[in-house]
């Protein structure tokens, strides 16, 4: 993206863009934590949903955890998980950062269900989730998201998809967390405050996301099916390295690539195709007969690194070297047998970087803007072109992040003309939050221009994809809010384009699409106002790491303001360290220490406020 930004404003004759102040936001509002979500301060999560099973998540903090710790689960088809379909009970520890995963079996095709996490007498909120259809199906809405910087802003599209309640599974794109450094202007600062690198690092922003109360209400009431882009491990990475990662200074490569990826596994509702390798996680689900969908991954097994400069000349001999790979031989073999193989109407390609070009003539010569997309690996994009036209391989749709921006595209041949000799559609989504890099001034007349199989694009606001999909046509739709530097906030629908059963092309919509059968009542919704009486004010959230080296991070939350001083202790009670944090505000919050000094063996860490004191037990190792 980066690449992106600076290519464009050569174009279009800019030097800078200006930012607009924003006021800082309350504090408390950084995250949804409550205590009242003890043990499950995390929500519930569903994902990877199939016609008799989909996975179940939640994650466990306990004041004292034990190693393992056992929870139950149960699903159900009611709100009050009485009509029980399949329980069970399943233990994680601290290898998975007490994380649960259940692969919930025994389910019926087509079924929205409800299920829940209990911890002795405390219980999670209800989750609500489906299975796939089997056979007929006549049709099909799903929500597609991406690049959510939890600095940049509030998320109010989640806010207003987890209400609306008339969706079947919510797509997400990539770039669920980002690993910059904290530098936030509306009071959203990342934690840990450096860029993350270490296991524990990634650990930590996967939970500060993850206690998002807009974020947690979305994945509470609809299965998200996930892939991964460059920030889940650092910008604009490769299978061999990416432009944000310098191993003199941030390590080894492949150990930043698997602390990235287990954090993924462990983080997210997502069952691995094969248990043994984190990385591989491209997969395709069927809705019956009338969508194959096939999630692709584009980062970190088999693409070759990006060619560097910008405005490279379309005819650059590295560039169009036939042996470059993006997706690699394996998942390009995976996804062509897929595509001749399906009976499904609809082929849905879900990814994460733009395959329509975005070219620039520039003196006669065409120009790739952004080498970072299918553009910088052109023979890749002809092996999967030539694939779909020499097998009539219909109605291909393809769903794109990554740009932060909104756009419509045909995927053109060379003899592209107005819609003609066109491999099917593209729909790009535009971001949650992350910053709209494109929003230059006359940068939008300029692409057009220039790429007459753009129909249309949008660079300056931010949202979600809703696709809705029947037998004779596949229309996509892009809501937009109109701010994410606060939380009041309104919504709107603001274009449409579909294309028809048949054709290959992009036709404009009249309006959105209203969905007019029932779904089934949402799950009972947390209240972030329910009363905080008769809880501690300090509550310890983790530690990381748990057993550790060096450096090590605490987590906790303040119900309001206090004095706080932390305090590790040896198990004689002898204390080995002391800091006053001052006077914290109120809300999630993070204090750092250096164990490097202190001798093997245990020791508590304690915060001490005006008028309660919390702990934990850690583990020095050598």
């Amino acid at each position: 993206m980066k690449k992106l930004l600076f290519a464009l404003t050569l174009f279009c004759g800019v030097s800078a863009m200006a930012q607009q102040d924003q006021n800082p936001a309350d504090y408390s509002t950084r995250s949804g934590f409550h205590p009242a979500l003890a043990p499950f301060y995390h929500g519930v999560a569903s994902g990877d949903p199939l016609s008799d099973r989909v996975i179940l998540w939640t994650r466990i903090t306990l004041d004292t955890p034990t190693d393992p710790v056992s929870v139950n689960w149960k699903i159900a088809t009611d709100t009050g998980l009485v009509n029980v379909v399949n329980s069970g009970t399943v233990t994680t520890n601290v290898a998975k950062d007490y994380t649960v995963k259940v692969d919930a079996t025994g389910l019926q095709p087509n079924t929205w269900y409800y299920f829940g996490f209990t911890f002795g007498n405390q219980k999670s909120i209800t989750g609500r989730t489906r299975t796939l259809p089997v056979g007929a199906a006549d049709s099909l809405r799903f929500a597609v998201v991406s690049c959510q910087d939890y600095q940049n802003g509030y998320y109010n599209a989640y806010n207003h998809m987890a209400t609306r309640n008339d969706i079947d599974a919510v797509f997400h794109l990539g770039d669920f967390i980002y690993e910059y450094a904290a530098n936030s202007s509306v009071g959203r600062e990342h934690e840990p405050a450096t860029e993350i690198i270490s296991l524990s690092d990634y650990r930590i922003r996967h939970s500060q996301y993850r206690l998002d109360h807009d974020l947690r209400s979305a994945m509470q009431q609809y299965p998200f099916i996930c892939i991964w882009d460059d920030h889940e491990s650092t910008n604009n990475s490769y299978k061999d390295g990416a432009e944000n990662h310098t191993p003199g200074t941030e390590g080894n490569w492949n150990d930043r690539k698997q602390f990235a990826t287990q954090a993924y596994s462990e983080w997210m509702p997502i069952r691995l195709p094969d248990p043994t390798n984190a990385e591989k996680i491209y997969r395709k689900f069927a809705w019956g007969n009338l969508v194959e969908s096939y999630f692709l991954e584009t980062r970190l097994i088999a693409r070759d690194e990006q060619i560097a400069g910008q405005l490279v000349n379309t005819t650059d001999a590295a560039m169009n070297d036939t042996n470059r790979r993006l997706l690699g031989q394996e998942q390009m073999a995976w996804l062509k047998n897929g595509l001749s193989g399906s009976a499904a109407q609809w082929q849905l390609i879900a990814q994460q970087v733009m395959v329509a070009p975005l070219l620039f003539d520039l003196l006669g010569q065409k120009r790739v803007v952004n080498t970072d997309q299918w553009d910088g690996y052109p023979a890749e994009r002809t092996r999967l072109y030539n694939h779909i036209m020499n097998n009539n391989i219909e109605n291909i749709v393809v769903l794109t992040g990554d740009i932060h921006t909104s756009w419509a595209n045909d995927l053109p041949l060379a003899n592209y003309n107005n819609g003609n000799n066109s491999v099917g559609v593209e729909f790009v989504g535009t971001s949650i939050t992350s910053e709209n890099l494109l929003d230059l001034p006359g940068a939008l007349s300029i692409i057009q221009g220039m790429n007459p199989h753009i129909k249309w694009a949008d660079l300056a606001q931010h949202g979600y994809m809703i696709t809705d999909i029947n037998s004779t046509r596949t229309q996509n739709d892009w809501y937009f809010v109109n701010t994410i530097e606060e939380t009041n906030y309104t919504v709107n629908c603001a274009k449409s384009y579909f294309v028809n059963a048949g054709e290959r092309k992009l036709n404009l919509g009249n309006t959105c699409v209203t969905q007019t059968k029932p779904y089934p009542q949402l799950a009972p919704p947390f209240l972030l106002d329910a009363s905080i009486e008769g809880y501690d004010n300090v509550l310890v959230f983790s530690v990381y790491p748990n057993p550790f080296l060096e450096q090590v991070v605490v987590q906790f939350h303040l119900m309001e303001a206090d004095d706080i001083t932390m305090r590790v202790t040896d198990m004689n009670g002898k204390t080995v360290y002391t800091s006053y944090l001052g006077k914290v505000q109120s809300g999630l919050q993070y204090a750092h220490f250096n164990g490097a000094n202190l001798a093997k063996g245990q020791y508590v860490v304690t915060l001490q406020g005006r008028k309660k004191s919390v702990g934990k037990m850690i583990l020095k190792v050598d």
